[in-house]
């Protein structure tokens, strides 16, 4: 029940709404966000959902398709390790989709995401990471599942339907994480929250499926799980203690690039500061990773601003250059500059032994930059916008009135984000979500 969630998980869940929300109106702007749009808005006669940014609505699920699209495209979003990616883009555009759609409380909305959440949690562990290690994308596998748990939530799905629900969402899992860097990567995110939609929605109408999609041979567990994950029985038996929500917690990013960098961008910011290191001075940069470590980073030699995001040589010769990190950073003409190519030249990666495989954001990175001046070494084990080190509520604000000013009005932003920072006693959401379109005059 609603009243067995403690107030800092709904502060917390509160919290993820704002960060993915502000996140998805700058990437309403995108190109991979414009082409879904327009998809979108060629479906059905129903256009009851709002597709946010814009002065369009569509069907429920397709609408959740485009926002969970817009919500990825800058990769700026939160993520959560527990769940092996970024669930909030999947799990707000379902829950506010579905909740204005039927006219659902905030409270009602942000249960949904909590539940969705720990549902993530629960795969996430269980599926270890040797999931993504055999191709998988965690976001779209997991988020798929979680996806489905917050509409069937918010539709009032009862056990055996919510059992139907994953059947048809086990059906549907997939995305390959060889299409990082393309706009492929956020169509994940949108096609697991359109998935969600859709299974939740087909099982409240009684179409039936496997209704013990994760046990026995050929289960999901069965295929997706990777060898290495934690035992399902033993993760359940402790599910909500503590809630995912607050330990590890959402992960909320400051740049908007690949989270497997952010820990070395975190570093360097500090060791820049303190050292005054200066670009024109360095030699070279040495980054070390874990085993996995960097298996986001696909691109070591981007030549699109998609493709610089998922490379960690662009990402600190942009940082050296630039002393920031900002949307504007990650464009073709950014990547393609020629002081930008030749100081990634210079940065390079190695790799620590370990018999143990990492994500991008669990161990250590250890950073050697090499100046004229002198040597400069740092291990950083600390992950930026995580508990340890934290956004302050005043910097996530921030965060939320640049992305969202870059659809909205000053006046609309404030007063959006007003709106959802009482999202709790809202009655209906309905006036929420709507205060994404942009004014028309």
């Amino acid at each position: 029940p609603a009243d067995a969630i403690p107030d800092e998980v709904y502060d917390a869940a509160r919290d993820a709404v704002i960060d993915t929300l502000g996140v998805a109106l700058a990437g309403s702007r995108e190109p991979v966000a414009d082409i879904a749009a327009a998809w979108v808005g060629e479906i059905g006669a129903q256009s009851s959902a709002t597709v946010w940014g814009r002065t369009l609505s569509s069907h429920v699920s397709e609408a959740a398709f485009a926002n969970g699209i817009s919500a990825h495209a800058l990769d700026f979003d939160d993520s959560f390790p527990s769940g092996r990616g970024h669930i909030s883009a999947c799990l707000v555009p379902t829950v506010l989709t579905v909740g204005e759609v039927s006219g659902a409380s905030g409270q009602d909305v942000l249960t949904a995401y909590i539940i969705g959440l720990e549902t993530a949690s629960v795969l996430g562990r269980v599926f270890g990471p040797g999931h993504q290690r055999r191709g998988w994308h965690p976001t779209a596998t997991v988020g798929t599942l979680a996806a489905t748990a917050a509409a069937g939530r918010l539709l009032g799905l009862e056990p055996e339907a919510m059992a139907c629900a994953w059947g048809i969402a086990g059906s549907q899992v997939g995305g390959l994480a060889r299409n990082f860097g393309t706009m492929t990567k956020p169509f994940h995110i949108g096609r697991a929250a359109q998935a969600g939609v859709v299974s939740a929605n087909l099982a409240a109408k009684g179409f039936t499926a496997d209704g013990a999609i994760f046990d026995d041979a050929g289960s999901v567990l069965d295929i997706y799980v990777g060898g290495d994950g934690e035992p399902a029985a033993e993760v359940i038996a402790n599910l909500g203690d503590p809630w995912s929500i607050l330990s590890p917690g959402n992960y909320v990013k400051q740049w908007p690039c690949c989270f497997s960098g952010h820990r070395t961008i975190g570093a360097l910011f500090e060791l820049i500061e303190q050292q005054g290191i200066d670009a024109a001075e360095v030699t070279d940069v040495s980054i070390g990773f874990l085993p996995g470590g960097d298996a986001s980073l696909l691109s070591k030699n981007p030549q699109t601003g998609l493709e610089g995001k998922f490379s960690i040589e662009y990402i600190v010769a942009a940082l050296l250059l630039d002393g920031t990190l900002k949307m504007a950073t990650f464009t073709n003409e950014m990547v393609q500059r020629p002081e930008a190519r030749a100081l990634m030249q210079r940065v390079h990666r190695t790799y620590i032994p370990d018999e143990k495989f990492y994500s991008g954001i669990a161990g250590y990175n250890d950073i050697t930059v090499t100046t004229t001046a002198g040597q400069f070494d740092v291990r950083e084990d600390r992950v930026p916008g995580s508990r340890i080190w934290p956004m302050s509520e005043p910097d996530r604000d921030a965060k939320f009135i640049d992305c969202a000013t870059q659809v909205l009005s000053d006046p609309r932003a404030f007063d959006l984000l007003k709106k959802i920072k009482d999202v709790r006693t809202t009655p209906n959401i309905q006036k929420l979500v709507k205060a994404t379109i942009p004014a028309t005059d």
